[in-house]
This record gives structure tokens, sequence and C-alpha cells, in this order.
């Protein structure tokens, strides 16, 4: 994908006519003007996207970005490689831009990177002392009205798992619902994933529609007094006027645009690592990604082979570790109940016996995470030394549902002590990953998705965005791996045995489709057992990967994926509530050489009952044109290898 022009124009009067106008090329031959406002218009392929959009920042005693005075600007261009410690998507990246700095008169400066396939850009600022930011006069300027698939909560405090919605630019007002982070913007020919990165000490960014095919930002104020509202949150009761008061000489978050013709580049976005900061920790050699076992859906094991009573004990523990270790799983979670009080992590249930656990999981091979609130983290900083010294490797925290720069600073809180003792990091409850995965990667993975917990109302026909949409900017604990299925109208299941909701491929190729550093398996042992060649094959599926590529896609309709790790090529497709039929190139594949392909198809009557599948094999190489079938909420999922 190629961008061929890209201008941004930066604004105001040195005088009240007078311009300074500056240049500087792109990889691909973008340029960049400087005006008289700090504009920029985007335009790609001969389409203008964006027009006369702002930025800007209002502090207490200044506007940054009103009447802009340019003081010296710098052009370079810079090409390296990239290679993440937990590659999700590609093992290495080319990171390939021109990076345009801009120092202002006033203690401040903006960068933009210009890419063949987007920008990004933030502000700097080199103030004394601490300064207070009242709130941003970034706007997003659409040359034209067009749909934008936006996750709209009621208010600052979300767990960001809203359905999607579709709103026109035109008709986004002001007093209607805002929008987290990313966001669509479905242009007629182009479309822009915009998202942010390097989130540190500074609030989340919303959007608000003004009704006229702009995007504003909004953010929430600073709490400065609050109490406990039950176990796993706080009652906010005073807020600043600021959104944030912070060093005043630092970098802001990049804002990034992803532009692209094929809907696919979207799942394969690799901007956040592109953006990313260098990794704040010495020695990682400890965090290990991987799959795990899960209790909280499905806990209650059952059949033949269960001769003790299921429940939050020690014996049911020991029946997941033992499902783990023989299927190389490495880790398990313990979810709600290991503890006697969710407020003291420190007083476990004598049913559970975690001591034993711990050494009979060790012995095993297998490592266990423990669930907690955010809350008892917050008030027991010192948990993560005492976790270290019982052997617990992780930690799954739930429910800070907010963006402000109080509980932004909590997550990078979080992250480093847990860093200093060895624990691994789950953020349940969470936002989108913003770059903090790439500064403390003991950070695997964030939920800020509507994911399998929800039941009958994770429907495939919200899901299917989330590969061009959520996952698209970093990893996503969506917890698949359900083994008990059923078609929309049909559905039924809650804990402790749910269901997933699609066909039984479905539930397979969300696995590989969808990017975790920590992959749950979120059914029981005893229903993984019953269907041994699903078992086999999710067990086998990777969390991190050499390579991948979107065979087809159209954005919310359907999406086949490719992802290759070593010499192996897993595939995952699924579809909304429409049936696909596509005839899909394997050319991904080594040149010469005929390989085994071990594929789930959904089955002839999975139409109406999901459970229907089939498993096939066949020999392909790199001439075979494979033809997917896929029924409605429907999927396909395999594996190609010598």
């Amino acid at each position: 994908m190629r961008i061929y022009s890209l201008i941004l124009m930066v604004a105001a009067c040195v005088s009240g006519y007078a311009q300074k106008v500056v240049t500087a090329k792109s990889p691909d031959g973008q340029t960049v003007t400087l005006a008289d406002r700090i504009y920029y218009d985007v335009v790609s392929h001969n389409e203008t996207l964006l027009k006369r959009s702002v930025i800007g920042m209002r502090l207490r005693d200044k506007t940054l970005g009103a009447n802009p005075v340019l003081k010296k600007k710098s052009v370079h261009a810079v090409n390296e490689t990239v290679k993440p410690l937990l590659p999700l998507k590609f093992s290495e990246v080319e990171n390939r831009y021109t990076l345009l700095s801009m120092e202002m008169k006033g203690g401040y400066a903006v960068d933009f990177r210009l890419y063949d396939d987007g920008i990004a850009f933030r502000m700097r600022t080199s103030l004394p002392g601490e300064i207070e930011v009242m709130e941003e006069n970034t706007v997003f300027q659409l040359a034209e009205d067009c749909d934008l698939v936006l996750q709209q909560p009621s208010g600052f405090k979300t767990s960001c798992e809203e359905n999607y919605s579709i709103v026109n630019s035109h008709v986004w007002k002001a007093e209607d619902r805002m929008s987290e982070l990313p966001v669509l913007i479905m242009g007629k020919n182009q479309k822009i994933l915009l998202s942010e990165f390097d989130l540190c000490s500074y609030p989340g960014l919303f959007l608000k529609g003004n009704g006229d095919n702009s995007l504003s930002a909004i953010q929430p104020k600073m709490p400065l007094a609050y109490e406990d509202d039950g176990d796993r949150s706080h009652r906010i009761l005073k807020e600043a006027d600021y959104i944030a008061k912070t060093s005043g000489t630092r970098n802001f978050p990049w804002r990034y645009l992803l532009i692209t013709q094929e809907d696919g580049r979207l799942a394969e976005n690799t901007m956040p690592m592109r953006l990313a900061q260098k990794c704040q920790m010495e020695d990682t050699s400890w965090i290990k990604p991987g799959q795990t076992c899960w209790d909280w859906l499905n806990g209650i094991p059952y059949g033949p082979d269960v001769t003790f009573k299921s429940g939050i004990n020690l014996a049911t523990y020991k029946y997941f570790v033992d499902f783990a270790s023989r299927n190389d799983v490495p880790y398990i979670i313990m979810d709600e109940g290991w503890a006697l009080d969710t407020r003291d992590p420190f007083r476990t249930n004598p049913e559970v016996d975690l001591p034993e656990l711990i050494r009979y999981a060790k012995e095993k091979h297998v490592g266990i995470f423990v669930w907690l609130p955010w809350l008892t983290v917050e008030h027991h900083m010192d948990l993560f030394e005492k976790f270290e010294a019982w052997g617990i490797v992780g930690t799954k925290i739930d429910f800070m549902d907010r963006q402000d720069q109080w509980m932004i600073d909590f997550y990078d809180r979080v992250a480093k002590e847990a860093a200093k003792h060895h624990i691994m990091i789950d953020f349940h409850g969470a936002f989108h990953p913003s770059g903090l995965e790439y500064r403390y990667p003991n950070v695997l993975t964030y939920e800020g998705v509507r994911g399998m917990e929800y039941n009958g109302g994770c429907t495939p026909n919200n899901t299917v965005w989330f590969p061009f949409l959520r996952n698209a900017v970093g990893p996503m604990d969506y917890t698949p791996g359900s083994m008990l299925c059923y078609q929309p109208e049909d559905y039924h299941g809650n804990r402790p045995i749910c269901a997933g909701m699609g066909t039984k491929v479905y539930n397979m190729a969300v696995f590989v489709l969808f990017e975790s550093n920590l992959q749950m398996l979120m059914d029981n042992p005893c229903r993984y057992d019953k269907w041994p060649d699903c078992r086999d094959f999710l067990t086998s599926v990777p969390v991190n990967w050499d390579e991948t590529r979107v065979l087809a896609a159209e954005a919310g309709q359907y999406i086949v994926m490719a992802k290759r790790k070593g010499q192996k090529w897993f595939i995952g497709g699924i579809t909304n509530d429409k049936e696909r039929e596509l005839d899909i190139c394997l050319s991904i594949l080594p040149e010469g050489k005929n390989l085994q392909m071990t594929s789930f198809v959904d089955g002839v009557n999975a139409n109406r009952i999901a459970m229907d599948y089939r498993m096939e094999k066949t020999s392909v190489n790199k001439t075979t044109k494979l033809h997917i079938k896929m029924v409605r909420n429907g999927g396909f999922a395999g594996v190609i290898e010598e």
C-alpha cells in the first residue's frame, strides 16, 4: 500500500499575513508543508481524507498551537528493523519513515512520523517544573462524511466492552455518546485506523463528534479525592479542572492513522511496534508467553474420570494442572475464590491448599496465575514480593474500568513492581493496549473487548470486527476455545456450563486469529477431552508468530488469516451471519514442496447445529487454490506442515 501524497499545514501568524513554509518527504514521496496554524491535510492516492485537522493543547497559563512561531525544524530519514520480544504478528518489522520535528517558540514541539502506510504525531514540551493540561485541542477533520465504527460507552467509567456501533460522521454530534479508541474510519475508497500509543502518566484519549465530519479529543479529568466502593472500584468524590498534572519536560502520546485501501492491512497493523519505546527491563528471560487453562466460565469438571467433588478446591485445580501438563499448556489461572476474601490476598482458601497446589504444579511444569481486583493490588503492593516467594508466576488484575491519569499511573506502578519480582500480568477489565506492554513486557495481555464472558452477548456479527479494530492495536484477552457451541437463535449457557456463539469451527478459528501473549483455553478439560482432535489442534497453536498474512478480508464481514511459526502455517477464518465461499491462493507456501494440511470445516448441518464439523487431511502446495466454505457464523481452521 502506498500513500502518494500527504500534506500537513502548520499554522499561524508571524504577522497578520506572513506564512512559513517548510517541506519534507516521506520514504514514498509524501510532502509536509508548514503554513500559518497547526493544521494538517492527509491526501492518499489522490484522495483527500483529512482536511485542516488541528493539533493543540491548552495548559493552565497558555495554549500550545495557538499562533505558533517556528524556531527550528529538522527532517531525517529512519530505516531500521524492529524485533519485538513477544511478536504477535511478525518476528521482525521494517521501520521506515521520515521524521519531521518542529520546535516552536514557547517551549514545545511537534513531531510527525511519515510512513508509507500512514502518519503518527505527538507533542513534546520543554517547560520548567510541572504543568497542568486543561484539555487538548486535537481535531480530526474528515474531508467527507463517511461511516465510523465506534465503541461508545455511557461515560468515562467503562471496561471497554461495548458492542460496536456504526455512525455516520456527519450525524455524530457532541451530545451523542463519545467513543473509545481505536476508531475505524470507513472512507469510500480507503480506511483509517485511528488510535494512540506510548501512553504514560496521561489520560487515555476518547473522541466525540461535532456534527460536521470532525472528531474532537475529550479526556477524563484527574481524580483528586476518592473512596473505596466495594472490593473492586473507587467512588470519585472530587475531580480537578485539568486532565493531567505532569512534568513540564516530556513526550506526549503518539496519535496514529493507519491508512489502507486493503482491509486485510488493518489486521496486519504493525504501527504499535514501530512506535514503541525500548524495553525498560534489563532481564526479560523469565517472561514466557503461552496458553493457559482457566476455571471461571467452565470450572466444574464432570464425567467418568472425575471421582472427586468439583468446585474451588485442591482436587479440581489439580485436575486442571494435570490437563495442562499432559497437553504442554504452561499455565493455569485461578479466578475468584482462591482467597478467602477478595480484599486480602494473603489469606488463602483452605479448601484450595495453595502451597500444596503450587508444589504439585511446579512438579508438573505448570505455572499458576491468580486473579485479583485492582483495588486489592492498590492496597497491597507488597503482594508481588509475597507471590514470588510463594511461587506464583502471574496475576490477572481486574476491574480498572477507567483511563484517567491516576489509573494510567496505576498500570505503570503495577507493571514496574511486578517486574521486580518476576510476576507476569494479565490486565482484565482494562482499556486497549497503548505501549506499556513494550516498556514492561511482563504485561502479557489486556481485555478491553466484548469477549466470551458475555456468552449470548458475544455475537459473531460484533466479534468479526476485532481483527480490524481491537486486536489490530495489541494483545487481546478474548478467552476463546469453547467446545460447546450454538447458533445465535439457539444459544443458551451460563456458568458453570458456558458455550460459544457461532459454529464449533468458528470457535477454533478465533484461537488462530485472535492475538494474546496469554491465550485462554476457556473450556473445561473434561470437554476438551471429549473432542481430542479439536483439543490437540488448539493446544498446538502458538501465541507468538514469525509472519502474519491476511488471505481474504472485508472489514466487519469476514477474514481469513494465515500465521507462520517456524515452518508451520496456521490458518483461521470466520464470517458474520452471512455464508461465504472463498477461493484462497496458498502462494505463501515455499516453492517446490508438497505439504499436509489438517483442516476443520463447518459440517453440512452447521448452519443449524453449530457443533457439526469435519476434520480433513489434504496435500497442498504453493499452487493450490483452497476452496473455503463457511456457513453463517461459521469458520475455517487448519495447519499446514511437512
